[in-house]
């Protein structure tokens, strides 16, 4: 019997076979029906729910194909930088928070970022040290590739002149060798290591709060870059009735061998949590200015930024996680990276070929794409490589871009190139770096614009702005091929989960513009109203 029609609404299903619609029917947590009102209300019987959309818009659910979700519920409950306007307003909140803190306890932040501030210099110790000297801190850049920490954590940690620089990372010194107060890349663990975790059950607390908010601006879906302790929570909210997203966990390198011994192989699990692929860091990022690049950054000749993990290891990493059923996830950004990390895949590809596995088995991604050289630009099309990518980026940091990557910039964050070469794309935010509000990444990618307006009517690089249809494919068709889903995610038919959205515009008649008005009435998770709703 039919549990739920929903009906009068202008229906964009995502389906080419039929792009529209006005009703559809539901059974337990799949679409059983689309079409017309009349023909989808003949199916209902004596119990089945009625519901009047008022012709308001439905689409599919959401889905943000990178997020750190831990992260992101923790960031909602520690000191937030991310709009300070210098070094001593950041100082001042961790100051507040420490005054609320017992002593010798670490005080947490989040999202400071340098080049927002009037001298675009990297913080120190220093500038902590005044506001807050009893307190171990720790305030990660909202790049996620730099740590601000304060005299007090380095003493507690034993971070001194001569602690040596971790592989992949830099302790940042003065001219006498002694460290400054900022850690790059892995530099960050040095001090990482030395915070308690919280609790499994706390986590998921955070995460619940998380949820509800990332309910109401219509994410359905996340894939999710944390590390096992994530998966934990989010199993503990399994158990307890109170999941409400669909989560792709993806396995960090560190964990890569404990994966491989347990023989899990991409997709194990079931509709709500389920296992994607091994993630890896190729380099860094640009705010830290350790993105790995071909040429020097502008006005520093001397920097080529980091690459995190070398070629050949990656080449070792991902040949043995595709072999024994794990596609991959890598991180990359500038562009010496994003070149190495296709030749990786080559390599890789040639294997997976010798060994008789169709690239379709094996969905590899590149997670950021920030930076392209032009001679690569086609390749990951060519290699099917799936173009992981978060329109909120280019908006973010197209200052920052412009000022240390130049004229390069036109093939910068360039999911337009993706697409235009026949890669598939799949949109996310990387929260807690950036909002994931997935209505100010589909902003971004259709007007090139920041909230604000800047850089103007046309946007940063014109030529890169998405039509809205593409940019709802990159959260909604694009991360469900990423996840092995797309027979049963991404679109609005017959036999697929229904995960929809309703909202209070529509789509089809309003200007780029309003995008950053539209208003979710409701969203619903397998058939189930997960926030809003009648």
């Amino acid at each position: 019997m039919i549990d739920r029609i929903l009906f009068n609404g202008t229906i964009l299903t995502q389906d080419d076979q039929q792009p529209y619609a006005s009703a559809l029917a539901i059974i337990r947590d799949r679409i059983a029906a689309i079409g017309t009102d009349d023909a989808v209300l003949s199916l209902a019987g004596r119990g089945t729910l009625r519901e009047n959309l008022d012709g308001r818009t439905v689409i599919p659910g959401l889905t943000d194909a990178h997020i750190h979700w831990e992260g992101t519920a923790r960031s909602l409950q520690i000191v937030s930088l991310l709009d300070a306007p210098d070094k001593v307003a950041a100082a001042q909140r961790v100051a507040e928070r420490a005054a609320l803190t017992p002593a010798g306890t670490w005080v947490l932040g989040n999202g400071w970022f340098q080049e927002n501030w009037p001298d675009c210099a990297f913080p120190q110790a220093a500038d902590l040290d005044p506001y807050v000297a009893d307190h171990p801190v720790f305030l990660r850049a909202k790049s996620g590739h730099a740590a601000w920490v304060n005299t007090c954590a380095l003493r507690l940690c034993g971070i001194t002149a001569s602690t040596p620089d971790p592989d992949g990372g830099q302790i940042v010194r003065d001219a006498g060798g002694n460290p400054t107060g900022l850690l790059l890349e892995n530099a960050m663990q040095l001090a990482a290591q030395h915070i308690p975790p919280p609790s499994v059950e706390q986590i998921a607390d955070e995460m619940l709060y998380a949820q509800r908010l990332a309910l109401a601006r219509g994410l359905t879906g996340l894939h999710d870059f944390d590390d096992p302790s994530c998966l934990a929570a989010l199993q503990v909210l399994r158990e307890r009735g109170e999941l409400g997203l669909r989560v792709v966990k993806n396995i960090n390198k560190a964990w890569l061998a404990a994966a491989l011994d347990s023989g899990l192989r991409w997709g194990f699990g079931d509709d709500w949590i389920r296992l994607g692929g091994l993630k890896i860091f190729a380099d860094g990022a640009l705010g830290p200015r350790t993105a790995a690049m071909i040429e020097p950054y502008e006005g520093e000749p001397h920097n080529r930024g980091i690459m995190t993990t070398d070629k050949e290891e990656m080449v070792e990493l991902v040949t043995r996680a595709s072999l024994a059923g794990l596609p991959a996830a890598i991180h990359a950004i500038g562009d010496r990276a994003v070149h190495d990390v296709l030749d990786v895949y080559e390599a890789v590809r040639r294997t997976e070929a010798a060994h008789g596995l169709p690239r379709e088995s094996r969905r590899h991604r590149m997670e950021h794409v920030q930076l392209i050289h032009p001679s690569d630009a086609g390749r990951l099309a060519a290699l099917n490589i799936i173009a992981s990518m978060q329109p909120i980026h280019a908006t973010s940091d197209y200052l920052m871009a412009d000022r240390y990557w130049g004229e390069r910039c036109q093939w910068a964050y360039n999911a337009r190139l993706q697409l235009d070469q026949g890669a598939v794309v799949a949109f996310g935010s990387d929260s807690p770096i950036e909002s994931f509000d997935p209505w100010l990444g589909l902003y971004a990618a259709v007007t090139q614009r920041r909230a604000d307006g800047a850089p103007g009517p046309d946007g940063w690089y014109p030529d890169h702005r998405l039509t809205l249809q593409e940019a709802l494919r990159g959260y909604t068709i694009g991360p469900a091929y990423a996840a092995g889903q797309e027979h049963q995610l991404g679109r609005l038919s017959p036999g697929y989960l229904a995960d929809l959205v309703v909202l209070d515009h529509d789509l089809a008649q309003m200007s780029a513009a309003a995008l950053l008005e539209v208003q979710v009435v409701a969203t619903m998770v397998g058939g189930i109203w997960r926030w809003g709703g009648w």
